[in-house]
């Protein structure tokens, strides 16, 4: 989990929240803006990550100030998630998020316009352009399903 910062205001937002699953590789990017709060982080949290996919065994993040403050702490313990901060000035601990950031930051240096204030509207067609190249697929079968029987009767 970590942010990617100082964006051009697009639509009141200067910022995403990124979060990617370790297993799936799958990337939920989140809109937000600068002077976020550790309860703000919560409820974002609740409402993009755990209402859409449950809640994770574990968590791993940079050492921002709202992933070691004491609210954030105390909500990984209440709800028994291990959260694992990453060694100061080794963004490779959490490299897959770091990796994800890259992506969706080139994506949409490509496509927002010149004043660089629609990377808002541009976001979600980011996160599906990285999620149709990643193991996605695992979290839907029945595209997978539907993919390989339309490849099938083709070849047929």
């Amino acid at each position: 989990m970590d942010f990617i910062t100082q964006l051009p205001l697009s639509s009141n937002f200067d910022s995403i929240l990124v979060v990617v699953d370790r297993f799936s590789k799958m990337a939920i990017s989140i809109t937000a803006y600068g002077k976020i709060t550790a309860l703000d982080l919560a409820q974002i949290f609740r409402s993009h990550v755990f209402s859409n996919n449950g809640l994770p065994v574990s968590i791993v993040s940079d050492r921002g100030s709202l992933f070691v403050s004491s609210f954030w702490t105390q909500l990984c313990q209440q709800l028994r998630m291990s959260r694992d901060l990453s060694t100061t000035f080794h963004p490779e601990t959490d490299g897959q998020t770091e990796r994800v950031n890259q992506i969706l930051e080139q994506y949409l240096w490509m496509f927002v316009s010149y004043h660089q204030d629609d990377w808002y509207t541009w976001l979600p067609l980011a996160e599906f352009a990285y999620q149709i190249f990643s193991p996605f697929m695992e979290e839907i079968p029945a595209l997978t399903q539907s993919i390989f029987l339309k490849t099938h009767l083709l070849e047929s």
